[in-house]
């Protein structure tokens, strides 16, 4: 290859490099000051962007974090984050490849966990919100979600996404799996508009009665327009899901009400779960719960929850 091949290939390179990198929100100056400012915001906390990686729908994550191809080959080497990742608050989080523990940018969510049972199915509906009337370089994420209240090693979760730096609009839907490997997994990012119905869809591969499905079906889809963005086989990494969220508000760098959507709350409706045996739940027990208390938490929204067996209504303003 002569010189000038050699630099416009490394150019398109770098150019490339830089696209992929830059598919996430940057922390931005509103960053806690432990974080360092290459890093991106996730559903899942602050991560270096090298381990956030966007899965195609022709494409699929193996267990071991490796993604085979729509021709059928695989990735040579297992991917494995070496970086450390952190939480909203700015901790630093090391061990092993346990994700983040979503603390306080968790708002506030419906939810239902059990011993007696897994889950094999979650389906619920929402409506995007109107956009923030401010923009103090916030990021919103709306989703239902299922996780092992026993072992919480990953969340697999349908997301609605505000300002969160995707290469899509500034409202955006994407299917998460946190983290396989360490690594933050999304599928393709698809633009959404305010007041589309967005339905999520979280679904195990396995027949009915296998209590700890090894994969997983991840469908995020905006009803309005009819575009999807599905995470097809994605690894439970061995967890049995016993807690489900039927709505979750998480928010980064919230500093006045107004950089919440003006709606004032949001609601998911038609929430249908399933146990194992994809036998619905009639009455799963939703119930409220928050990780913001009035007094300590700034800004305070009047952040409330109310639960019914088919709906999860949250709260902000």
């Amino acid at each position: 290859m002569n010189l000038g091949k050699w630099i416009l290939s490394t150019l398109l390179f770098l150019i490339l490099a830089a696209g992929m990198l830059c598919a996430q929100m940057p922390v931005g100056p509103n960053r806690p000051a432990t974080v360092p400012s290459d890093y991106v915001i996730t559903p899942f906390g602050y991560f270096h962007p090298s381990c956030v990686r966007e899965i195609k729908e022709t494409e699929t994550l193996l267990a071991d974090g490796r993604i085979r191809f729509a021709n059928g080959t695989e990735e040579a080497n297992v991917p494995f984050c070496n970086y450390p990742r952190y939480r909203a608050s700015g901790e630093m989080v090391v061990e092993g490849v346990r994700p983040p523990y979503i603390s306080w940018d968790w708002i506030e969510a419906g939810q239902v966990y059990t011993h007696s049972t897994t889950y094999g199915r979650l389906k619920t509906f929402w409506t995007v919100p109107a956009t923030p009337t401010t923009n103090d370089g916030q990021t919103l994420f709306f989703f239902p979600g299922f996780e092992d209240l026993d072992n919480v090693q990953l969340i697999i979760q349908p997301v609605l996404g505000w300002n969160d730096g995707q290469n899509a609009g500034p409202w955006n839907i994407a299917s998460w799996n946190c983290c396989p490997s360490g690594t933050a997994n999304y599928s393709t990012p698809v633009t959404v508009n305010v007041g589309d119905q967005i339905q999520g869809i979280i679904k195990s591969t396995c027949k009915a009665g296998n209590p700890s499905c090894s994969t997983w079906n991840i469908t995020t889809k905006d009803m309005t327009t009819g575009k999807r963005t599905i995470l097809k086989n994605t690894p439970s990494e061995g967890q049995t899901f016993n807690w489900a969220q039927s709505g979750v508000l998480e928010v980064y760098s919230i500093y006045q009400c107004s950089d919440f959507p003006p709606d004032g709350s949001i609601t998911y409706s038609k929430v249908a779960l399933f146990d194992y045996n994809f036998k619905k739940i009639k009455n799963p027990g939703w119930s409220p719960m928050y990780w913001v208390q009035q007094g300590q938490t700034t800004p305070w929204c009047n952040y409330s929850v109310t639960t019914t067996p088919t709906t999860a209504t949250l709260e902000y303003q």
